[in-house]
């Protein structure tokens, strides 16, 4: 069982020599992005809310 642990190790070994890895602009300019587009998503999912709930509190409520 030992012996197929250790060769289990050493072929992840192998395979994470040959990851290519991003460069720190490249995480840098991803993080970028992904923060902008949650930002914005919250931002549109935030008003969508806001707006139908007092739609929503117009119909109950009456106009």
């Amino acid at each position: 069982m030992f012996k197929k642990i250790n060769e289990f190790i050493k072929e992840v070994r192998v395979e994470m020599t040959k990851v290519s890895w991003p460069s720190r602009e490249e995480i840098i300019g991803s993080t970028v992005v992904v923060v902008s587009v949650v930002a914005i998503l919250s931002a549109f999912t935030g008003i969508a809310d806001v707006l139908i709930s007092k739609i929503l509190e117009l119909i109950i409520v009456g106009i």
